[in-house]
């Protein structure tokens, strides 16, 4: 059941972003760490539910795939959401580090040493 609370009610994914199938923002990959923000805004707005649910969650730094995994619900809701609560100041997110360009021919030759000797 997507989206169940712990009574076992069902909620529809379409229900808990407002009808939105896009998130608002690109900030947001699979592996972006997100932390709630300690104490929230002074103006902060009162939260829904499934909002609250995903604060609790980000207590401690998560990742997106982590974050909707523990909220059984789709990446694409939990983005909208995570959006929402960006947007409110109530979240931080840190994005991946950037892979380098750069080809390190010396590790590459190890990984074909390696396979050579499989």
């Amino acid at each position: 059941m997507s989206g169940g609370d712990a009574a076992g009610r069902l909620v529809r994914p379409f229900t808990l972003t407002s009808g939105r199938t896009r998130p608002s923002r690109a900030d947001f990959t699979l592996i972006t760490m997100v932390t709630a923000v300690d104490p929230p805004p002074e103006r902060a707005a009162r939260l829904q539910p499934e909002h609250a649910r995903i604060l609790k969650r980000c207590a401690e730094s998560i990742t997106v795939a982590e974050l909707a995994a523990h909220l059984d619900l789709p990446v694409s809701v939990v983005v909208i959401m995570l959006c929402d609560l960006l947007d409110a100041g109530r979240i931080s997110v840190r994005r991946p580090s950037p892979v380098s360009r750069t080809l390190d021919l010396a590790l590459l030759q190890k990984v074909r040493d390696g396979l050579d000797r499989l």
